[in-house]
């Protein structure tokens, strides 16, 4: 197993100025290849600190990845630290990346002055990876002196980073014995994580020893399970990894919705595609929130008719029909006002199927609600139905949580119609 640590650099990442989104992109990266990130380590804007720091992860992962610290700046002191640290005695122009800072600052307007030169200049030890999306140079330091191990320094940038990974990959896996790694995802969504694994223990204690499943839950996805095979000299990992799936996807029956990284979003959408039926919702709670992860998937105008962001009691009353009376009998948060929602948009629209949503939010309740409370109605060619749940969240929580079980509950409702 290849071991990779990963270093950002800057006092605005301590400071909490800026959040780092570069090492959770390069973990990903790496783990998805088969090298195991041990470390992610933050340092500030100082030379020993910065030295001291990268010296101690070279010493326990076989790659350090660093961000940070590479601008034309004063205060982008790193690339002094990587000369001292990796043997140089001196630096060179790298001609090919003196081309791209003269391509980018000319096609920005912007002449070229000495402080971009001098990002071109790399100490001698350095072996470099033209960065295509900034001045800053990608720099590759092999056989670092007392671990013998290897350092990469690229810019801070977010999109230049991340932009850098496919060439990091590659040098990678052209200078590093790499195992076989497979992954394959489930989603699932419907029950807490602690259910789930209690669920799944029996199944997951019998896994092969080189098999491992992790559990990624996301407010609005549900959770991930990732199951992943380390490669053996058998060469049958494929084979086996399927076999446990197969296993996996019995135990799960509805709860799973995709047999890959997905959404719910994405999962309704090709179902609805499928069996040519369409879709509306009302949002009282929500504010939009279903209807805006619905159209974030490319090609949803195929089944998505549209939407009512029914906040007030009048729009629920003149637009969606939902009666005066039922709202003053069984208050506006009530199964009676998700399900009068979910009808009259499905009316108003001529959809196949709705969805609706009437709860608190936050950040506080009412006489009769505690904050986080939300009815959920759907209604299709069978019939209407209606849910509570109740969360305990920041108001955007609740939202999110609101809408991914609105849309869970719309899945589950139109399965059952279809009896899939």
């Amino acid at each position: 197993m290849i071991y990779a640590s990963i270093v950002t650099i800057g006092d605005e990442i301590l400071i909490g100025q800026v959040l780092d989104t570069n090492s959770q992109q390069l973990a990903r990266a790496l783990e998805e290849m088969g090298i195991h990130p041990v470390h992610m380590v933050s340092v500030g804007d100082d030379k020993e600190e910065i030295a001291k720091t990268l010296l101690a992860e070279l010493s326990v992962a076989h790659i350090v990845i660093a961000t940070g610290g590479l601008g034309p700046t004063k205060d982008d002191i790193t690339k002094a630290v990587l000369a001292r640290i990796s043997g140089s005695t001196g630096y060179v122009k790298h001609p090919g990346q003196m081309e791209k800072v003269v391509e980018i600052l000319h096609a920005r307007g912007l002449d070229v002055l000495e402080s971009n030169i001098n990002q071109a200049m790399v100490p001698d030890k350095a072996d470099v990876i033209v960065n295509r999306l900034g001045t800053a140079p990608i720099m590759v330091f092999r056989d670092m002196p007392g671990s013998g191990h290897t350092l990469y320094s690229l810019p801070g940038v977010p999109h230049e980073a991340v932009g850098a990974i496919p060439s990091i990959l590659e040098d990678i896996r052209a200078h590093q014995p790499l195992s076989r790694i497979l992954h394959r995802n489930v989603m699932v969504y419907g029950m807490a994580e602690s259910a789930l694994s209690e669920k799944l223990s029996e199944w997951e204690d019998a896994l092969p020893a080189d098999m491992h499943l992790a559990y990624l839950p996301n407010t609005l996805t549900g959770i991930r399970l990732r199951l992943s095979c380390y490669g053996n000299d058998a060469g049958d990992e494929e084979e086996r990894l399927e076999a446990q799936l197969e296993r996996l996807t019995a135990l799960l029956g509805p709860l799973m919705y995709a047999g890959e990284d997905s959404n719910l979003e994405t999962a309704i959408g090709l179902i609805l595609k499928e069996h040519g039926l369409t879709l509306s919702c009302a949002e009282s709670c929500t504010g939009g929130e279903i209807a805006h992860l619905i159209t974030s998937v490319p090609g949803s105008s195929a089944y998505f008719l549209g939407s009512v962001t029914s906040y007030a009691v009048s729009v629920k009353e003149n637009v969606l029909g939902v009666p005066a009376d039922v709202i003053e009998r069984c208050g506006v948060v009530s199964s009676e006002v998700a399900a009068a929602m979910a009808q009259g948009v499905r009316a108003l629209t001529g959809s196949d199927y709705a969805v609706a949503t009437t709860g608190l939010a936050g950040p506080s309740g009412d006489e009769f609600n505690p904050v986080g409370t939300v009815w959920i109605g759907a209604t299709g060619p069978r019939g209407t139905k209606t849910v509570k749940y109740v969360y305990k969240n920041d108001r955007k929580r609740n939202i999110e949580r609101f809408a991914a079980s609105a849309l869970n509950f719309l899945r589950l409702m139109i399965l059952e119609d279809l009896s899939i």
